[in-house]
């Protein structure tokens, strides 16, 4: 491979540099203006906001991450709770109520009184203001009747539980004190996959630990591990005890609170660190935080739709070109949702004109509108789009979630069996009054219908979109469609969903 070097007079080399300076120093000055304008949505709290997210170079971390450190160390502070349950003292775990067992030893172990025990639990939170509010885990201080924390320099303080969300993981303490050391906030929207993190807590209670790591992913959703979820994934070691520390960039700004791992054992099970851990963006904690404090709880938009993602199975039998949006499996009586007209079998594409790709960012998306807010809506309706306006209602404490269960798959609907759907049957089953369909009574555990997720005790209330109330209807929808794949509309403890059977 051939060099070429390229000569340029000194003078324009002169010139081209003393430009670049003088536009560098124009910018950072209308950057720095720009800081103090005021946000929509700014927060309640009064934290410190970090002004500079811009990259670190690598190379000028000469003594590696020990200046970052510690200024923030610090401000993580090791969290110990307790909880008064109680155990059952009798003999043999369940040998009081066996009739064989009293024969011979009356009652004189099964009235015993369940014995008082204390739990402790162990983990980590961060300092946000100098007097005093902590953020970490929800699941660090549940249901704890005593809270102590104990900060860097010793010093113990008993804590207020200031609120929890638990659909996020998220609890906000305060201890009474003052002049104490904080991280400041970043934020988290400005993270890349690949951008260095370090994660600080108290694993296993050894003391103070820090870790480092990279980010390996943004957005993780769909784990179960909590309502509404779109972690940061990093490969940073967090252990049992890290939960509810800090997770912070090279500029010691704080963009994540660490929350759970994955282990062999599953989510934050009992093993250590598989380089799979996860953390709340600070952007979400900080917004929750906000909310505990000014509303005393979390206020949430509300749809009333029972979603599931598009597979590729589903995105062919609706008409859709690709696997895109989600899918209204049900829609809740008296909601926004069924009172601005959505039905079952709408493909929701956009929402306020950003594309919806799962169910599980709808849901974080709607959950962070407010009541009363206007929700623009795209749908695919009878082979065509069309807009729709939703006047949000406020997330109902009982209301677990938008989503329902369920991927679908399979290749064929044969070994299925069903029945005429009885009022008898019905109050069995539980079903609610006014359901309409046929029972299944049996499913062939090497048919396609049972890998798609076909239970017996649901109900098929459609077959094809052709709605059915009887054998004879489903009979009737099912003519012809051998070998094709069929859409079932199923209902389950009250629930509509769609599932997609696939043909030979």
């Amino acid at each position: 491979m051939r060099s070429v070097e390229l000569r340029i007079p000194r003078w324009l080399a002169t010139v081209i540099v003393l430009a670049a300076l003088i536009g560098g120093g124009i910018l950072t000055l209308g950057l720095r203006n720009w800081s103090d304008h005021p946000v929509f949505g700014a927060p309640k709290v009064p934290v410190t906001m970090a002004t500079d997210t811009s990259p670190v170079s690598l190379g000028s971390l000469s003594n590696g991450f020990a200046g970052i450190l510690k200024p923030a160390l610090p401000a993580v502070v090791n969290i110990h709770s307790s909880k008064v349950v109680k155990r059952d003292s009798s003999m043999g775990q369940g040998m009081p109520n066996d009739p064989f067992f009293r024969q011979f030893f009356g009652d004189q172990f099964g009235n015993q009184q369940a014995r008082p025990e204390r739990e402790e639990s162990l983990g980590s939170g961060v300092i946000v203001t100098s007097d005093g509010t902590i953020l970490t885990n929800n699941h660090v201080i549940d249901g704890a009747s005593d809270i102590k924390v104990d900060l860097s320099d010793k010093r113990e303080f008993t804590a207020k539980l200031i609120g929890t969300d638990p659909k996020t993981d998220v609890a906000v303490l305060k201890i009474d004190a003052s002049n104490l050391p904080t991280l400041q906030i970043g934020d988290s929207s400005k993270l890349q996959v690949g951008d260095v993190v370090l994660a600080i807590g108290d694993p296993f209670g050894v003391g103070e630990t820090a870790t480092m790591g990279i980010v390996s992913a943004k957005g993780r959703g769909g784990l179960g591990i909590e309502n509404y979820e779109d972690f940061i994934q990093t490969d940073a070691a967090i252990n049992p005890g890290n939960s509810g520390g800090a997770m912070i960039d090279l500029h010691g700004n704080l963009i994540g609170i660490n929350t759970a791992i994955l282990t062999n054992g599953g989510e934050g099970g009992g093993g250590g660190n598989q380089g799979i851990g996860f953390a709340i963006p600070i952007n979400m904690a900080h917004s929750v935080m906000d909310q505990i404090v000014t509303h005393g709880k979390v206020v949430r938009g509300y749809l009333g739709v029972y979603i599931q993602d598009v597979t590729p199975a589903m995105a062919k039998a609706f008409g859709l070109d690709q696997s895109r949006g989600v899918l209204v499996g049900d829609v809740t009586a008296d909601t926004p949702a069924s009172r601005a007209g959505l039905k079952k079998g709408d493909v929701i594409l956009e929402l306020n004109g950003e594309p919806v790709n799962d169910r599980n960012q709808l849901s974080l998306r709607v959950s962070e509108m407010a009541p009363d807010a206007t929700a623009k809506l795209q749908i695919w309706r009878d082979g065509k789009t069309q807009d729709m306006n939703v006047k949000l209602g406020e997330l109902p404490e009982k209301v677990a979630g938008n989503a329902t269960p369920g991927e679908t798959g399979g290749e064929s609907l044969e070994g299925v069996e069903v029945q005429e759907l009885t009022p008898e049957i019905g109050q069995q089953l539980n079903i609610p009054a006014g359901t309409h369909g046929v029972v299944v009574s049996s499913v062939d555990e090497s048919s396609a219908a049972a890998a798609a997720g076909l239970q017996r005790g649901v109900v098929i209330e459609e077959v094809n979109h052709k709605p059915v109330r009887s054998i004879a209807d489903y009979k009737a929808a099912l003519a012809g469609t051998k070998g094709n794949s069929v859409l079932l509309l199923v209902s389950q403890e009250g629930v509509s969903q769609y599932v997609v059977i696939e043909g030979h």
